[in-house]
């Protein structure tokens, strides 16, 4: 289900996983429900739209990631409910200047250089936030 997340993330869709037991949705994807644990769930594409919970600047990036800094790491709640991390496509100063909570963005795919932690080892895909209007 990893792979299929960030290939459907590079085709403009996130998926994740909607509970037939309680209604609530999981993104990304996962074998268990986060609100009642239940396994019975069927995979749903997303609207991708959320808002902007909170965010941070990083300057000081972990090993393999020297050559990203500075960047925008968000917690962003999606329309459906579950709240997912990702990148803002935003310079720096931008995030720093003003307050981005509560703002709504969208979700996309950029493809960055592979990292030893990463299942694909020639590239990785990160999710991004666009801000909206």
């Amino acid at each position: 289900m990893f792979l299929e997340f960030f290939k459907s993330l590079q085709e403009g869709k996130l998926i994740g996983m909607k509970c037939k037991d309680c209604g609530s949705y999981t993104c990304p994807p996962k074998q268990s429900c986060n609100k009642c644990s239940s396994r019975n769930l069927e995979k749903v594409t997303m609207s991708g739209r959320g808002i902007v919970k909170t965010y941070t600047v990083t300057y000081v990036a972990p090993m393999g990631y020297e050559k990203e800094v500075p960047y925008i790491v968000a917690l962003v709640e999606l329309e459906e409910g579950p709240w997912i991390i990702g990148r803002l496509d935003v310079e720096a100063k931008i995030a720093e200047d003003n307050d981005l909570t509560e703002k709504r963005v969208s979700v996309f795919a950029k493809e960055m250089p592979g990292e030893i932690f990463y299942p694909l080892k020639d590239k990785r895909i990160v999710p991004y936030f666009r801000l909206e209007g």
